[in-house]
């Protein structure tokens, strides 16, 4: 029933009050459930959306494309339901017929651009995990020293020492396959073995390492896909479908992993349709007792209660559940005394990059559609080389035949085209660069209750762009991937440069309940604890001090993994 508190088997379970509650079922908050219930507590994860079951859910995923009416193309229905999640390059990229349910109802969940923002959701058990492009690399001391060295933002409570130890632990369980480089500012991890660079991306890995003497490297992308079969998964299958939901659990996500861990337990109980409105806040013990929660199908509000509380709604989402709690007391909401609750939105910049042809490789080809590409880690202002702007930037990429679909009708006609058609296409390479985004305290979203939701509920404006730094950088960007393709010998470069582009849209956002050393300058401290309730966590990509250029959701696992082995040794120690 709607209004009952369900685990996933749909079996209703008449108890309102737990050890802990889990706010949101992505990757922070399936691993916040996993580590909690692992540990012995009786935990509630609740997940604004629907429920989605590990195979049986993915409806799509055996399909074959001509079983589609649009053989999976992106429809005008689709984008005028969706007029957001295709905007700019997802447009055709990430939303497709396949998967067009997985996104949030934009009609029902509005939110304001006071600047132009790209605001991708998915409210469905598993959020983004089932839908992430699973790249997954760790941070070095560079990033956790970054904010200190040249005064942006405010120092990290954390290193990398600390965090070293738990991305050990979360690289085992997701199943990171990767290559060990040896890379001060990109750390190795625990990996499965890698996939392998075609010939193509070999030979321009070789030329650039030997053009630069191995000041730059290029090497297969670290991924939550499996090369070897773990826990009950099967290795990735190479069909690069994994937006649809893999019946082979070949990728990490809530459901192929932290899920069924936790629920081996038994001490989970999950409840969909449960849109979280506010922390209840005691301000005579200063902590949280639990959460007010909106039943999303029958409008009827239900009261849980637990010694804590984790906050793992996504970056902008767990900023509005602190920002519409505790009000009576800081209208700002709580964690807001600091000022900063909220403030400090960043994202990563992208939406340019190169691409070109590679000669002398027409007998050679690949197969398989492998879910990866290569990586090219930062450079720029590190080991004495000096910027006109701060920080720095990565590169993704791949290289590839053409295919069948690059001639088009008016090209050709009878057996010339048909004979061109059966062989393939030239070599091509290209990248994509993936730039920092500075702690900006002016970069904001707020609340604005003239703007309600479906439900009635004050809606988030968004308030932040990119600045000098982040436009001075990207045209670093393009000027160095030329330079590294002409020296690799790729011909006939071109480039591509989004020169609108828009905080949101690299799908990576943080900061907004940002970590420090510090109650005045900071929403949360070393332990992810908001000063002004320590038995609330945020583990999430509110968390974030700062951005460094790498893809963000293995720190958040490792993050959520260590809070949650300080909040159950807290427990026992009867602090909290």
């Amino acid at each position: 029933m709607p209004g009952d508190s369900l685990n996933v088997n749909s079996k209703a379970v008449v108890q309102n009050t737990y050890d802990a509650i889990v706010i949101g079922s992505g990757i922070s908050g399936g691993w916040a459930a996993k580590e909690l219930t692992e540990k012995g507590l009786k935990v509630l994860m609740l997940e604004r959306g629907r429920n989605i079951e590990h195979i049986k859910d993915y409806k799509t995923a055996n399909n074959n494309p001509w079983d589609f009416e649009h053989r999976g193309k992106q429809t005008q229905q689709i984008k005028h339901d969706l007029p957001v999640a295709t905007r700019d390059w997802a447009g055709g990229t990430i939303v497709h017929e396949e998967n067009q349910t997985a996104w949030a109802n934009e009609k029902d969940c509005p939110y304001v651009e006071k600047k132009p923002f790209t605001w991708w959701r998915s409210y469905q058990l598993g959020g983004r995990s089932l839908l992430w492009g699973r790249q997954s690399y760790r941070l070095s001391d560079f990033d956790f020293e970054a904010n200190a060295k040249d005064g942006y933002g405010v120092d990290w409570p954390i290193r990398y020492r600390d965090l070293a130890p738990w991305y050990d632990h979360v690289e085992r369980f997701a199943g990171i396959s990767g290559s060990k480089e040896g890379l001060p500012q990109l750390p190795d991890g625990q990996f499965l073995p890698p996939m392998d660079l075609n010939c193509v991306e070999k030979d321009v890995a070789a030329r650039i390492k030997a053009h630069y003497k191995n000041q730059r490297h290029l090497f297969i992308g670290r991924v939550a896909n499996l090369t070897a079969p773990i826990e009950g998964r099967t290795q990735c299958q190479f069909r690069n479908r994994c937006w649809e939901g893999c019946p082979f659990g070949g990728y990490f996500s809530t459901q192929s992993s932290t899920l069924p861990a936790a629920m081996k337990t038994g001490n989970l109980t999950v409840r969909p349709w449960s849109i979280v409105t506010k922390l209840i806040y005691d301000k005579d013990a200063k902590k949280a007792k639990g959460v007010e929660v909106l039943d999303a199908e029958t409008n009827k509000t239900y009261e849980f209660y637990a010694k804590i509380v984790f906050v793992c709604a996504s970056a902008l989402n767990s900023a509005w559940v602190l920002m519409n709690s505790a009000t009576d007391i800081w209208p700002g909401g709580l964690g807001s005394s600091s000022g900063e609750l909220g403030h400090n939105v960043m994202d990563h910049h992208y939406m340019l990059g190169a691409a070109g042809l590679v000669e002398g490789y027409e007998d050679k080809y690949y197969y398989g559609r492998r879910a990866n590409g290569f990586y090219i880690p930062r450079f720029v202002n590190l080991f004495g080389d000096k910027r006109d702007f701060l920080r720095g930037y990565g590169y993704q990429g791949g290289a590839s035949r053409d295919g069948w679909s690059r001639d088009v009708a008016e090209m050709g006609i009878g057996a010339e085209l048909k004979d061109a058609l059966v062989e393939p296409g030239a070599w091509h390479i290209g990248a994509t660069g993936f730039g920092e985004v500075l702690p900006y305290h002016e970069n904001k979203i707020t609340l604005d209750t003239s703007v309600k939701d479906k439900w009635g509920l004050p809606v988030l404006a968004m308030d932040a762009e990119l600045k000098e730094n982040e436009w001075k950088m990207r045209k670093d960007i393009l000027t160095e991937l030329v330079a590294m393709f002409e020296a690799a010998g790729v011909k006939n470069i071109k480039t591509w440069n989004a020169d609108n582009y828009a905080i949101g849209q690299g799908i990576h956002e943080m900061g907004t309940a940002r970590m420090g050393r510090d109650r005045k300058t900071s929403v949360l401290n070393g332990h992810n604890q908001v000063w002004d309730a320590p038995n609330v966590f945020v583990t999430d990509g509110a968390c974030m001090t700062s951005s460094a250029c790498q893809n963000p959701s293995l720190t958040y696992m490792a993050m959520t993994a260590r809070a949650a082995d300080f909040a159950v040794g807290e427990l026992k120690k009867q602090n909290l």
